[in-house]
């Protein structure tokens, strides 16, 4: 009896033993992290490689980090009219019938061009409309064949090499809006914003819209402002330089942590950032990104989900 349980209990032993090795046989051993490893994981974790091209086809924008100008502003609403100091009506002479017709509305005409024929009423003999201006021709209220007057103008001549932008202004705001204020127009058009003044403010305001109008006299020698189009300005109200500043569109949240995509080589860093104070365009970095350093400034968006798929072009 004595040995029967001698011999049971040695085989449960060996069978804890067997049972034991398996275990460790299929579980792996844990291995400890070297330092050197943890900062590569982390710098993997934290950094994509995106090739020129693909930063091309995502429309990536690259930026230097720099010195800036945040501005205090206030957000006017304005549309383009033409300079009228720069306009002319053209009225025929005597009444009379449209013989030819030799402009339309959009040609640029040189002061002297001829703009339609028009036969005399009193005399049967024709005479020639002439431009009076250098300009665009901006409206036109005459066909071939019809009848025309001195009581209405046949052509409308401007220069569009200067225009108006006037703004409307709501009374809460008229004590913060002086002649010589700076605004910083934007058309709309995908381009740089126009900076220009105030030039006049006009001294009543309007009953339907409780606003009075601010002008902006502009240079449009690119054409970018059009007569009849809205735009929007930013009056400068005050302006302070700081050291080192990004767009507000390179900020992005990332393990929620405020960081900017800088460009190190041919790979973006999510590099932690502090930030001081702001405007809608520019954010001053107190801590993070320094002046010199390329960064993406549009479209970082991109580089985060890349970063979050754990793809780019690292492989």
């Amino acid at each position: 009896m004595m040995k029967a349980i001698v011999r049971y209990s040695t085989f449960l032993l060996v069978a804890a033993a067997l049972v034991y090795g398996g275990y460790r046989m299929l579980t792996p051993a844990t291995t400890k992290t070297t330092p050197a490893e943890k900062a590569e994981k982390d710098e993997r974790s934290d950094s994509v490689v995106l090739s020129d091209a693909k930063i091309e086809t995502a429309g990536i924008e690259l930026a230097k980090a720099s010195s800036g100008v945040l501005r205090d502003s206030l957000l006017l609403n304005g549309m383009v009219q033409p300079n009228q100091e720069s306009l002319v009506q053209v009225t025929p002479r005597f009444p009379g019938i449209v013989r030819d017709v030799r402009k339309r509305i959009g040609d640029r005409v040189q002061k002297g061009d001829i703009l339609a024929i028009v036969e005399s009423n009193q005399s049967l003999t024709t005479y020639e409309l002439k431009a009076s201006l250098a300009g665009t021709v901006i409206d036109r209220q005459t066909t071939l064949g019809e009848y025309v007057s001195e009581q209405k103008p046949a052509f409308v001549i401007a220069d569009l090499s200067t225009v108006w932008v006037d703004f409307s202004v709501y009374r809460r705001d008229l004590k913060r809006v002086g002649i010589g204020d700076q605004v910083l127009i934007d058309p709309a058009d995908g381009g740089p914003p126009i900076d220009s003044k105030v030039s006049y403010l006009s001294p009543v305001g309007s009953s339907d819209t409780q606003s009075a109008l601010a002008r902006a006299v502009v240079p449009n020698s690119e054409q970018r402002l059009r007569p009849g189009l809205f735009v929007t300005g930013r009056l400068t109200l005050s302006e302070k330089t700081v050291s080192v500043a990004v767009k507000a569109s390179a900020l992005q949240t990332w393990e929620n942590r405020t960081v900017v995509f800088v460009r190190n080589g041919g790979k973006f860093e999510a590099r932690d950032v502090e930030i001081g104070e702001r405007d809608p365009q520019l954010v001053e970095i107190t801590f993070g990104v320094l002046d010199g350093d390329v960064y993406a400034a549009q479209n970082s968006f991109i580089i985060k989900a890349e970063l979050g798929k754990g793809s780019g072009d690292n492989d």
